[in-house]
């Protein structure tokens, strides 16, 4: 495009006309011709400032601990790089690992489930999968779950890829018992909700 411009320019055209011709904006079209006037190319420049300090062995490091578990934090992240002699502010780790698509996100939270559970939630799923609509509509869903009397849970943010929320490895387990909280119960049918009910004791 960059070139394209030029050479309409070098034919006698002025930036009005590039401009429509190629789509762009005039500002953007007087930018390239000041360019190649100045500099006599439009290829990207090498650009000024510090260079970075992070190699591509330590980048390839911090993406496979990244990957590998999750839940390290950049500070054990930097004091990972620091034992191959990176030395790194915490920041930095960060936007690298963004750069390369691992972004820091809150876990998602899923009921802890044994094989057992997971293969009697299958069985059941399979044994019922041509019910008739009756069946569904006399069907009671219950369950229960600890709600968080004081604040919540303390979360710690992952390191995770786009479209990774629920893989293993990203989420962590809940269960239904602990201090500090209380019981609730609940259910639904096909008509609804029903009401929510305090499990004393």
């Amino acid at each position: 495009m960059r070139t394209k411009a030029i050479e309409i320019y070098q034919s006698g055209k002025g930036y009005k006309a590039i401009s429509k011709a190629l789509g762009l904006w005039r500002t953007t079209v007087r930018a390239i011709i000041h360019k190649w006037q100045k500099h006599g190319t439009v290829v990207n420049l090498p650009r000024s400032g510090r260079p970075t300090k992070i190699t591509p062995r330590a980048q390839r490091q911090l993406i496979r601990e990244a990957t590998k578990d999750p839940r390290t934090t950049s500070k054990e992240l930097q004091a990972s790089l620091a034992s191959i002699k990176v030395s790194v502010h915490d920041s930095t780790i960060r936007k690298r690992l963004g750069k390369n698509g691992l972004h820091g996100r809150f876990p998602r939270r899923k009921p802890l489930l044994s094989k057992k559970n997971i293969m009697a939630r299958l069985n059941f799923a399979k044994k019922h999968l041509n019910d008739c609509q009756d069946f569904w509509e006399n069907t009671l869903w219950t369950d229960e779950t600890k709600v968080e009397l004081f604040g919540r849970c303390v979360s710690r943010y992952i390191w995770r890829k786009s479209n990774t929320a629920f893989q293993k490895k990203n989420i962590i387990p809940t269960v239904t018992y602990g201090g500090g909280s209380v019981m609730v119960w609940g259910c639904f049918a096909a008509s609804g909700p029903g009401r929510l009910a305090v499990i004393d004791g």
